[in-house]
Order: structure tokens, then C-alpha cells, then sequence
């Protein structure tokens, strides 16, 4: 359970306190707030984000997965969390660090963690949401074999806007053709 790989050459792994510096440089863009529920704006907050990562893979309620490239740096994160073992249900997030964008990180990060969750999880069913008006994410979704399900209107918050929810979602039994 320590490493995953993805056939595009990625390898995910769990996050480390040696990526630090890496975690902070990926929520430096303001748009990364919505990614975490306190400030990661120092080294500090990276070092809690990784130890927060830590303990939820821990406890086994979260498994979050640093995807990084040849160098070994990471280029984004993939989990399931919100693991629901009555149902064999887990919601899926993925990000990617600006410069990593567009090459393919998150899609291939996605599929290699629905295949590990779907196998060594035994999960069912896999859900994942976006804003509607973030099209790239909704590309990831599609690409990593997650079929649109629906729009939950207000369902997100930042400030003072509410922001409708696309919701997708994959099952293990999906025939999706990636292996």
C-alpha cells in the first residue's frame, strides 16, 4: 500500500515530510484555498497538511497519494476519502501543481487510485464533484472513467457565492477500458 503506479509513468506515494517545501509551493495560487480546510501558507501549514494526510491514512477514514514525476517531485495529490464501508462508497479529490498542469497528472493519478480503491479497498462505488464552471476539472472526471451523474445546485460556498456541484462517479463494475 505504500506505492502506487499509473501505466503513464507517474508513481504515487504517500506524502512525506520531506515534500514541505513542495506542498507549500503547490497551495501558493489562490485558488488552492478551496483545497484544504486551513491555511497552508507557511512551512508550518505544510508540515500540518502532510501530518493531517498521515493521520487519516492512519486511522484508514482517507488515503491521499502524492503523485510526482521522474525527479520525484510531487506534480499533484489523488484521494478517496469520506470512506463509508456500508456502503463501499469513497469520494475522490485530485489536484495538480501549476506547472504540472495539462500534462496529464491528475487523469492518470485518478485511474491508478480508482484501481487501488476498487482492489485493495474493496469500494463499490467512487464519487467525485467540481464546480460547474471549472471545465478542466471536469475533463480529469471524464478521462478517468467517471460518468456524469448530475448537478446539486449551491452546493459549494466560498465567501459570500454559492457554486452548483457537478457530481460524477465510477463503479468497480464500470467497463471503462484503461487496463
Amino acid at each position: 500500500m505504500d506505492e502506487l503506479t499509473a501505466p503513464e509513468g507517474f508513481l504515487l506515494r504517500p506524502w512525506l515530510p520531506a515534500d514541505a517545501s513542495a506542498v507549500l509551493r503547490a497551495f501558493a495560487p489562490a485558488e488552492m484555498d478551496r483545497q484544504t480546510d486551513r491555511p497552508v501558507d507557511d512551512l508550518a501549514g505544510a508540515l500540518a497538511w502532510i501530518g493531517d494526510r498521515t493521520r487519516e491514512r492512519g486511522a484508514r477514514t482517507g488515503y491521499s497519494w502524492a503523485v510526482v514525476g521522474e525527479e520525484g517531485e510531487p506534480l499533484g495529490c489523488v484521494a478517496v476519502d469520506a470512506v463509508n464501508r456500508i456502503h463501499d462508497t469513497g469520494w475522490i479529490s485530485y489536484w495538480t501543481t501549476e506547472a504540472a498542469r495539462g500534462r496529464g497528472v491528475a487523469p492518470a493519478g485518478v485511474r491508478a487510485l480508482a484501481r487501488w480503491a476498487f482492489g485493495e479497498l474493496g469500494l463499490y462505488r467512487l464519487e467525485l464533484g467540481h464546480r460547474t464552471d471549472n471545465p478542466a476539472s471536469c475533463r480529469v472526471a471524464v478521462r478517468a472513467g467517471f460518468a456524469l451523474e448530475g448537478v446539486e445546485r449551491g452546493r459549494l460556498r466560498y465567501g459570500a457565492v454559492r457554486y452548483d456541484l457537478e457530481r460524477h462517479a465510477r463503479l468497480a463494475d464500470d467497463d471503462v477500458n484503461f487496463d
